[in-house]
């Protein structure tokens, strides 16, 4: 025994990698206080003969004569060195070829050569490592992997999906930590895998930000026919399903010659299906399936019409592409412009890519590899850092308690520490989150064989959740038409999608949409038609009355003016003096008054007052208000608000103009009903450059520009309102109302450093005005929103910079042109902002010259209008459906399928003659008492016990079950579905099967207490029909059910009465039914005939009750009370004493 641990220790010792010549040249270290030989040291196993280590120099024969030393000291006390910490690399090394030009013992051999080289991570633990291959068929490698308990301390992989959860499991029952980049369920590091880390992000929830940010929800998966990646396919999907995408297409593409045109051929068949990932090696790397399937859609035109194609190995390295000219691409012109649909999301490389960190180790000889680097799959930076994380995971979990780190303490290290990778830098997320890596979308232009970055995605480093996607500056370059938006509610766990519509309610919406193009043309050609209310003065006729009062405006109640009066309330209105009903236009309206709405009838139009402070001190309008007035009424383009007339009345002072019924740009954007796509707010702020042009060109300044003073009319056409308005105030000598808190928070619009100025603006002012609806318009939002500041001071930076405070606009809400154009115009020296002259030629270049005209923006909103209307039924389609669905199933459960579907479609169901059929009838034994010594709760719970069970059995006949009435269960073959002589069959087997079921029923309430029941069954002919109006009925009558109904009361308990018509038709079909001859019963109204007993039949093996003795004198149709149970029992004399 002590040679053996001689010889072990000295193996052990021997290929210590503290004890072995250190090509690196830098000096080994004695550990202290690690712990002392024959004292709680723990040695790991000894390597196998293929374990790969450290790279060394040869051993020469003096130097193995140089441990005899050591090996005599081992029997004094002396200080030992750390205990290894080995890990176990599973993968498919050997039978998959790219995964073997990773070269994972060289990545090994270098990350263990560095770890413990480095001073940290060498405190505790010397790390080695072993090479496991995993077989590429998934039940060999479960197998395999059962049998790895003592190859390692902690395991890095599988890289099979397919058992990675089971081996999880094997991990946990072992205690040892186990990391693996293939695990694809969600929230994996709950109690169930308490050993199990993720080293890096979860893949699944990296293409569910790149799929949200594009708003692609309906994608598909295909996978090569590998176990590996058929695996990857599945658990994919199962993932993304749990995110909430509707995938539902997983493919397999075989590997023959007609493989990937069949699997494609599924996807093109898939509904609304664009986005195809791709679970195979990438192309760029060598995979020859994924070539296969691109080329093969480039032959099916595929690629310019629409689709995109996402490789998912990518996601699990950092694949170069800086100056990167891939030889896949650049040597098969067909397959460079197939890679143009494609997308690659990958980890981004850092200041190195790939090829360049593997060769820097190659010229410092840490990397003995005579291969290039573009031969070596970027697979290797990955086994390299997770090997890292892992090294780095041990060591903070030793530091926070424990000689020996077991897989649970390894998987509760709390991570939150940063570390060099192989090319890149990384941080390690909290508590199993893993590497935290930064991603970069991929893209081509189809004829270049490198990649450029679009889109970059930072991780949020909390729980695994990723942000949004950022724009770099370059557009992505899409070979055909770009995949439809799917709705935000795909991507919000907090909102359900529904499926898509019928071809009916297809039709309906087109025709709908037809309708409303056709509605839209036409209020555009009365649009073309000269503007204005009809006024004097105005269109140059009639009265030029600049003045108004309340005999020329009714001011009405909008509230109330909206609903549609009756008779009785047009009746009371009429008499009630204070609020007069009038009509115009053909509709009614109730009346108000100037100091309590804004909105009045003038000449048969609404129109709307923009009340002046201070109004009651005014005691005339002036001529200088009348002139400035007369100029304003002048301005005539189709983007401003028309100004009709000065009222003045009642202590109200104040200006007329159109009303415009979609109310302020700024109540639009508030609508979150209301969809605006960039088109839209294109046009709206094109409406608006074209109006300030208008005013500024005629020398007019606005000075109160805000989304508030611009209003949008029923024909979405934006119209700017309000100008001049401060021309008014001081030609009447009204002053300025003071800020409230609402106003005040748009107070920074306008000249703030320098208040004098306010009263009467400038051009500048305007301009910069126009900069903050911009954002407005862009983001959706309020001014300045994205700086979570109070408004007071938000007003303070803008007043007095620096730091100069702007609003930030995300370059994915808007085209880069447009946001430069903002920026200009909110410039810190006013003489640098455009004119709106220059914004409007620089806004038509943002649009590619397309006209944003009034019937362009109609159609728009047309087409809004149907994608609304088109959710909107279809969301009601289907609650339809739904509840068409539960009113067919519960009348499919009160009447026969045939009746149902004739009276669905409105057709009588008239009384049908059967010329013969086969009843059955079952009661059950002492009903009575059992009613009596129960309770109404138990009585009812043993009824649908029962019958649930009749219910399931009778499923499996060709039966209809009639009725039910108290105890009595009532079932018939032949009808309302004929079936020739096989209703005596069906009957019988059914209550064969019955009777044996019964035998072993138990009540819940008395399950020592048996149930018994009779069954009698009796054939011959019946009527049936429906029968009432409520809820109705389908009834049998005829001779024929009495006498069923005899045949039950007069048989027995555990018994199946017959009477001779249904023997015969029984014996006529020679199934070996077994009958007893009962002799001779009196049946009421029959008189005395021959009965029988079925008990049987050839085939039916199941045990059936066994009828109980008779009682002579007896009726044996009831309970004996010494049945029941003596606590029962009581409880019934007990009753009948209070009774009496």
């Amino acid at each position: 025994m002590a040679s053996r641990l001689d010889s072990d220790l000295l193996y052990s010792l021997s290929h210590h990698p503290r004890l072995q010549p250190n090509t690196l040249g830098s000096p080994t270290k004695k550990r202290s206080n690690e712990g002392q030989w024959g004292k709680g040291v723990i040695l790991d196993s000894v390597p196998s003969s293929d374990a790969p280590t450290l790279a060394t120099r040869p051993h020469s024969w003096l130097s193995s004569w140089m441990f005899v030393p050591l090996l005599m000291a081992t029997y004094l006390p002396c200080e030992a060195w750390g205990t290894t910490f080995k890990v176990a690399i599973v993968g498919p090394w050997t039978c998959d070829p790219l995964f073997s030009k990773a070269l994972p013992d060289t990545a090994a051999r270098l990350a263990m050569s560095r770890i413990n080289k480095n001073p940290y991570l060498s405190k505790g633990y010397w790390y080695d490592y072993t090479l496991v291959n995993e077989d590429c068929k998934t039940s060999r490698a479960l197998a395999r992997f059962a049998e790895l308990e003592g190859y390692g301390s902690a395991f890095l992989g599988p890289a099979n999906p397919g058992y990675c959860t089971s081996a999880a499991l094997l991990a946990r029952s072992w205690n040892k930590g186990i990391l693996s980049w293939s695990c694809l369920k969600p929230n994996m590091d709950n109690g169930m895998y308490p050993t199990f880390m993720r080293p890096m992000p979860l893949s699944s929830r990296v293409l569910f930000a790149v799929l949200r940010f594009f708003h692609w929800a309906h994608v598909a998966i295909i996978t090569s026919e590998e176990d590996l990646w058929e695996a990857t396919g599945q658990e994919l999907a199962s993932s993304l399903r749990a995110l909430g995408l509707p995938l539902s297409t997983v493919v397999t593409m075989e590997m023959d010659k007609e493989g990937p045109r069949k699997a494609l051929e599924e996807i093109r068949n898939a509904h609304r299906v664009r986005v195809v990932i791709m679970c195979m090696h990438s192309v760029l790397i060598g995979g020859e399936p994924q070539q296969k399937l691109l080329t093969t859609a480039m032959d099916m035109r595929m690629i310019d019409r629409g689709y995109i194609f996402i490789p998912y190995d990518t996601l699990l390295y950092a694949l170069p592409y800086k100056d990167v000219k891939y030889p896949a691409l650049a040597n098969n012109t067909k397959l460079r412009k197939a890679y143009d649909s494609v997308l690659t999301v990958t980890m981004d490389s850092g200041e190195r890519d790939f090829y360049e960190a593997f060769k820097d180790a190659q010229d410092s000889y840490e990397i003995r590899s005579s291969s290039s680097p573009e031969q070596v799959s970027p697979f290797f930076g990955s086994i390299y850092n997770m090997l890292y994380f892992l090294a780095m995971s041990v060591e903070q979990a030793r530091l926070a308690g424990g000689r020996w780190v077991s897989g649970d303490v390894l998987a509760q290290s709390k991570g939150d520490f940063e570390f060099d990778g192989f090319n890149q830098p990384l941080f390690a997320g909290d508590y199993g989150e893993g590497m935290q890596a930064r991603y970069v979308v991929l893209d081509t232009d189809g004829r270049e064989p490198a990649l450029t970055v679009t889109h970059v995605l930072e991780a949020a480093h909390t729980h695994g959740k990723f942000g949004g996607l950022k724009y770099t500056g370059r557009s992505i370059h899409f070979a055909g038409a770009t995949p439809n938006n799917d709705p935000n509610c795909w991507f919000s766990p907090y909102i359900a999608c529904s499926g898509g519509l019928d071809g009916v309610t297809l039709f309906l919406l087109f025709i709908l949409f037809c309708m409303l193009v056709s509605g839209g043309v036409a209020l555009a050609m009365d649009f073309r038609m000269p503007v204005g209310f009809g006024l004097g003065g105005l269109g140059g006729g009639g009265s030029s009355k600049i003045i108004l009062t309340l005999d020329d405006l009714v001011f009405i109640n909008t509230q109330v003016s909206k609903k549609k009066l009756n008779e009785e309330n047009m009746a009371k209105s009429s008499l009630d003096v204070k609020t007069p009903r009038h009509s115009v236009s053909g509709r009614s309206y109730v009346a108000s008054s100037p100091e309590s709405s804004n909105i009045a009838v003038f000449e048969g139009d609404w129109v709307w007052l923009k009340k002046c402070p201070n109004g009651e001190s005014i005691l005339e309008v002036n001529r200088s208000a009348q002139a400035v007035f007369s100029k304003l009424r002048d301005m005539r383009q189709e983007n401003l608000n028309l100004f009709l007339g000065l009222f003045f009345d009642s202590g109200i002072f104040g200006i007329v103009t159109e009303h415009c019924t979609r109310g302020s740009l700024e109540d639009l954007l508030n609508n979150e009903d209301m969809r605006l796509d960039w088109m839209f707010k294109s046009s709206l702020l094109t409406d608006l450059i074209r109006g300030m042009k208008y005013l500024h060109h005629h020398k007019i300044i606005h000075g109160r520009l805000k989304s508030r003073n611009c209003v949008v009319d029923g024909r979405f056409v934006l119209k700017v309102t309000d100008y001049g308005f401060n021309a008014i105030m001081l030609s009447q000598n009204i002053a300025m109302e003071a800020h409230t808190k609402p106003t005040f928070m748009k107070k920074f619009r306008f000249l703030l450093r320098d208040p004098p100025l306010e009263k009467k603006g400038t051009f500048q002012a305007d301009v910069y005005s126009f900069s903050i609806i911009m954002q407005e318009v862009i983001s959706r939002n309020a001014p300045f929103c994205m700086l979570d500041m109070p408004a007071e001071e938000i007003v303070a930076k803008v007043r007095s910079p620096p730091p100069l405070c702007r609003p930030s606009v995300s370059v994915d809400e808007a085209p880069l042109e447009c946001i430069q154009i903002m920026k200009q115009c909110w410039s810190e020296e006013p003489e640098r902002r455009p004119t709106f002259e220059e914004i409007f030629k620089q806004f038509k270049s943002v649009n590619k010259g397309k006209k944003t005209n009034i019937i362009d923006s109609m159609l728009r909103m047309l087409e809004q209008y149907s994608s609304n209307l088109e959710d909107l039924i279809r969301e009601r389609t289907e609650e339809l459906e739904v509840e068409r669905a539960k009113t067919e199933n519960l009348v499919a459960q009160m009447l026969p399928r045939t009746v149902a579907l004739a009276l669905k479609t409105g057709k009588p169901v008239k009384p049908e003659h059967f010329d013969e059929v086969t009843l059955y009838f079952s009661d059950i034994v002492g009903f009575t008492t059992i009613s009596a010594l129960s309770d109404p709760i138990e009585v009812v719970d043993l009824l649908n016990d029962l019958y649930t069970l009749f219910d399931a059995i009778i499923g499996q006949h060709d039966v209809y079950k009639v009725e039910t009435i108290g105890d009595a269960y009532m079932v018939a073959s032949g009808v309302p579905n004929r079936n020739g002589n096989r209703h005596a069959a069906e009957v019988s087997n059914m209550s064969l099967d019955i009777l044996h079921c019964v035998g072993a029923f138990k009540m819940r309430h008395m399950p020592d207490v048996k149930v018994k029941i009779r069954i009698g069954l009796h054939s011959g002919p019946v009527v049936a029909g429906v029968v009432g109006l409520t809820m109705p009925r389908y009834c049998l009558f005829g001779d024929t059910v009495n006498t069923a109904s005899r045949m039950e009361s007069t048989g027995l308990p555990y018994r199946i009465h017959l009477n001779q018509r249904t023997v015969d038709i029984l014996h006529s079909l020679k199934l070996g039914y077994k009958v007893d001859l009962r002799g001779k019963t009196e049946l009421k109204g029959k008189g005395v005939e021959d009965t029988y007993w079925l008990v049987g039949r050839d085939g039916f093996d199941k045990p059936l009750p066994i009828p109980p003795d008779l009682t002579p004198g007896a009726s044996n149709h009831g309970i004996s009370l010494d049945e029941i149970p003596a606590d029962r029992r009581q409880r019934f004399l007990d009753r009948q004493k209070r009774m009496k």
